[in-house]
């Protein structure tokens, strides 16, 4: 498949708004004729994903960092298990940010973050992050406007300072609509196996749509760099959600070229025949 990601890449200073995008888009490609080929698709990257997380691992001197947000049911658990499932669990750490602690909220917004930031070697996946502190904080104005505006800067320089230690961040918004969240909610409330999703507070949250769309697409001009871009991908067909999301991972990996390292031994001295 031929994937546009320039099509879904925020650019360093850019406009943004996420009402002029489609979050159904396809390119295209439809389910019907395209839902098989896609999974197929990301069968193939995965299996170059597998080679390069074991190159990345071997080399020990970059890592990635994959940030995840989305509105409430946006699909970044199941894109967590879709992409990154079968990728060798000892390379890749998942963390899930919350609420901040009481020992959290003793720090700065950014220790509890950098603290899980991926060492050499490592994939580390962000599901929600530090930029909960420019998104629900913004929105139910828990910290003064002024704060707010500082934050930009910060998690600029904090995603630069990732970078310039050979971190390649990347960042993905998952986009879906008001209708499409509704039909979530009602979905998680029709199966009884999925009552433990619902929230009733994510009600209260979905009353302040339009303001979180606005802080997302400020997040989105004012923290979408060279070192560390935004993509917006559209995630309400899930089948294209998850190959969008598999060839960003391709491509990052692809353009940092991880090496294997060169043994610490003379290979020409050994054969498989002289060892016992």
């Amino acid at each position: 498949m031929k994937i546009d990601l320039d099509r879904y890449r925020i650019r360093p200073g850019a406009s943004v708004n996420l009402a002029a995008r489609n979050p159904a888009d396809t390119q295209d490609y439809t389910e019907v004729e395209h839902e098989e080929e896609a999974k197929a698709y990301l069968a193939v990257l995965k299996e170059r994903f597998d080679e390069l997380q074991e190159r990345l691992y071997g080399e020990r001197e970059q890592s990635v960092l994959f940030v995840l947000q989305a509105m409430d049911a946006g699909g970044k658990d199941s894109t967590i298990r879709k992409v990154f499932g079968d990728i060798n669990p000892q390379g890749v750490r998942v963390w899930n940010f919350k609420a901040p602690s009481t020992l959290e909220r003793s720090h700065d917004f950014l220790w509890r973050i950098h603290h899980k930031a991926p060492g050499k070697g490592y994939m580390g996946v962000f599901n929600r992050s530090h930029y909960e502190d420019v998104l629900i904080v913004k929105v139910h104005g828990w910290a003064a406007p002024e704060i707010i505006e500082r934050r930009y800067d910060h998690i600029r320089h904090f995603e630069a300072l990732l970078a310039d230690a050979g971190t390649r961040v990347v960042k993905v918004m998952l986009h879906i609509s008001k209708e499409y969240q509704l039909e979530r909610f009602r979905r998680r409330l029709r199966r009884s196996d999925k009552h433990w999703k619902f929230n009733p507070d994510d009600l209260k949250e979905r009353a302040l749509w339009d303001d979180y769309m606005r802080a997302f697409e400020t997040a989105l001009e004012r923290t979408s760099t060279e070192a560390a871009p935004w993509y917006v991908v559209p995630a309400e067909e899930r089948w294209w959600r998850d190959v969008v999301v598999g060839e960003i991972l391709l491509q990052t990996l692809e353009s940092m070229d991880p090496q294997y390292p060169a043994p610490a031994f003379d290979p020409a001295e050994y054969t498989p025949e002289s060892i016992e």
